[in-house]
């Protein structure tokens, strides 16, 4: 099942001038609620990413982001609300790779290594959606188990419970054979 994605800002790098494009992506309060949903969070109060394009080559661009996203969460521990405040920077570079539709598959697979982190991202077209770097960091940087700073969790302790000795168990069995 794919879910769609709860926000979408479609550009296509192709018109990029050289001066390269800052676009702003400020979700409006239907988005930050299915941006929450898709989280599964409490809720999204605000969601704000700043774009900065620049064309690096022919079929090479490069994605700087700042994301700043006020969310609330339940805590692990008591289930109270919990704000957060996310703010990430990030960048990425993308290579457009036309495809031919008749042109045949290449033969050699390109393989990376594994520390090497500053490849490119390889999309399929020039059309390319903005929001979508941005959610996937905001996924990356939320907290899966949010708590305050004060919380921590103690197991509650059960008066009864004593821990029963093996020797105990092989004694009650003794006496019923």
């Amino acid at each position: 099942m794919t879910i769609a994605a709860p926000l979408e800002r479609i550009y296509d790098l192709s018109d990029l001038s050289a001066a390269g494009a800052e676009i702003a992506i400020d979700a409006t309060p239907d988005q930050c609620g299915r941006i929450a949903a898709w989280l599964d969070v409490q809720s999204v109060e605000k969601f704000l990413g700043v774009v900065m394009l620049k064309k690096l080559a022919m079929n090479r661009y490069r994605y700087d982001a700042v994301l700043t996203c006020d969310l609330t969460q339940a805590s692990v521990v008591t289930l109270d609300p919990l704000q957060t405040r996310i703010e990430e920077r990030f960048s990425r570079e993308l290579h457009v790779a036309y495809r031919s539709r008749h042109a045949p598959e290449p033969d050699e697979e390109l393989t990376l290594a594994a520390a090497d982190d500053d490849a490119p991202e390889e999309i399929e077209s020039s059309r390319y959606d903005l929001a979508s770097p941005l959610l996937e960091e905001l996924s990356l940087a939320l907290n899966p188990y949010p708590r305050a700073p004060e919380e921590s969790f103690i197991a509650p302790e059960d008066p009864d419970a004593q821990p029963e000795s093996p020797f105990a168990i092989l004694k009650g069995l003794k006496g019923k054979g």
